[in-house]
């Protein structure tokens, strides 16, 4: 695929329904490049709407099967569901690693379900940054409700988790060492916990840890506490309830616009960041980086003066470029 009109004729197609098109939309997100901002122009256009719903918490926790239990039970009630699963990317191919899940095969053939598995292969603006284009990709084709989830809880995860209108954190009974060490993030982002698992030993205490925790939160930022027994069907129905309440009384209150505001305003940074980054490292591999680098390295300039004067000529060569293409937002101050 190459260029605007390329990429605007497969956004008909998918929004048109066919999931071949939809697909491939994806791996264009995934790729990044100039196609991927292609897409993004292309979806301007488009009115779909659509909730997200994050699930993330520690490996192992069974979020995989939560997910697609929570996808049946949503399924079951009337829903169209779409499923991103964001898995590590793979050091060779750079696709997604657990990309052949077998927890996949229950939804296979399902008109009413779209599943895939994604990777960032070096997105502008990461691994979030891919899976945001993603989702508006759904939206457009009328997908009214996407689930995202992640394989652990690194910062990448904890960011595309945090990209979405309802974050569930997914943890165990005797969570542990293991969760004390990211409690802190995950206490930030959730909006329901899920005690996954819920026949094990040691459930009553994570609850009360929970609990005890939680309370320290102010009122409106108090998580729901959901037990399930994904494997097994148990909770699912509290947990769609669960998600249901959530999205009501965010959006009563205000909170769903603020906070997708909010991401707006962190999926501009990061991708500005992403490419003046990109834009630098061609400043100092050309005459003017090297020059400086040189005059560093001899100490005959300071090293605070030369990257002032990086960004001064970095600056410079972009507002000559606006000029010379009549960019009119070059005028505005």
């Amino acid at each position: 695929m190459a260029g605007h009109d390329a990429v605007a004729a497969l956004v008909a197609e998918a929004v048109g329904g066919s999931r071949s098109a939809l697909a491939r939309l994806i791996s264009t997100a995934e790729r990044g490049g100039d196609d991927a901002a292609a897409l993004e122009a292309a979806l301007l256009p488009c009115h779909g709407e659509s909730y997200s719903v994050g699930i993330t918490g520690a490996p192992g926790a069974g979020k995989s099967t939560l997910a697609s239990a929570l996808t049946t039970e949503l399924q079951a009630g009337g829903e169209r569901v779409a499923l991103l699963a964001v898995d590590p990317s793979s050091p060779l191919t750079r696709g997604a690693i657990l990309g052949d899940r077998v927890r996949l095969q229950p939804h296979l053939g399902n008109p009413d379900v779209f599943i895939r598995s994604m990777a960032s292969r070096g997105h502008l603006g990461g691994l979030a940054m891919a899976t945001c284009t993603a989702r508006r990709v759904l939206e457009a084709c009328g997908w009214p409700l996407v689930l995202i989830e992640t394989v652990g809880v690194g910062q990448a995860e904890l960011d595309v988790a945090g990209a979405t209108d309802t974050v569930l954190v997914v943890l165990n009974p005797g969570w542990g060492d293991e969760m004390q060490a990211n409690k802190a993030g995950l206490m930030e982002i959730a909006d329901i916990f899920v005690i996954n698992k819920a026949d094990r030993a040691g459930l009553e205490a994570t609850r009360r840890d929970l609990e005890a925790a939680i309370a320290a939160n102010a009122p409106a930022r108090r998580p729901a506490i959901v037990e399930t027994v994904a494997t097994e069907g148990t909770g699912l129905d509290a947990l769609r309830a669960a998600i249901a309440a959530h999205r009501e009384q965010a959006t009563a209150s205000g909170e769903l616009a603020q906070r997708r505001r909010a991401r707006a305003v962190t999926e501009l940074r990061d991708l500005a960041r992403a490419r003046l980054e990109l834009a630098l490292d061609g400043q100092l591999a050309g005459p003017a980086g090297e020059a400086l680098a040189g005059a560093v390295t001899r100490r005959e300039l300071d090293i605070d003066s030369a990257a002032r004067r990086l960004v001064a000529d970095l600056l410079n060569s972009d507002s000559q470029r606006g000029a010379s293409r009549g960019d009119p937002e070059q005028d505005t101050p």
